[in-house]
């Protein structure tokens, strides 16, 4: 009963905070609850991570496949000072998001404070969820941080 009662906080916090994400997603999980498939929930949380980086990475590739990116663009992206900068931030951000996944597969239950933090800087600091991976790959290198700090 406590876990249906938490399910349903989380839709109610993904729907007045504005993310229809969360709100989706714990839907999803309820009505499986309620339909006692929770035979399921093993799988989708191992494999559930996995599927949404394989989504993910197919968004983003449809542009090149589609023709909207040029190879003009590509070859304006080595030769632009905001090109070379992108590139830099995109290897940062996949690199602090496989800090994240290496996170979170040693400590998951830090995946409740990365909820509540991405509903808080959603209603608070009008921020747009972009999923656990790069909270947590933050979350790491503050744990990172603070290790150094300490020691």
């Amino acid at each position: 009963m406590k876990a249906d009662l938490i399910i349903v906080i989380l839709i109610v916090i993904g729907l007045f905070g504005r993310s229809p994400i969360i709100a989706t997603a714990a839907s999803f999980l309820l009505i499986l609850k309620l339909l006692h498939l929770e035979r399921f929930f093993d799988g989708i949380e191992r494999r559930g991570l996995e599927l949404g980086l394989l989504f993910l990475t197919i968004a983003v590739l449809v542009p090149f496949v589609s023709g909207k990116i040029t190879w003009q663009q590509i070859v304006d992206v080595f030769t632009s000072p905001a090109g070379i900068l992108a590139c830099i931030g995109g290897a940062l951000a996949t690199y602090m998001n496989g800090k994240g996944l290496d996170l979170l597969r040693v400590d998951p239950q830090l995946v409740v404070g990365l909820v509540i933090g991405s509903i808080f800087g959603i209603i608070f600091l009008r921020g747009i969820p972009v999923g656990p991976l790069m909270a947590a790959g933050i979350t790491a290198f503050f744990m990172g941080v603070l290790k150094i700090w300490w020691h």
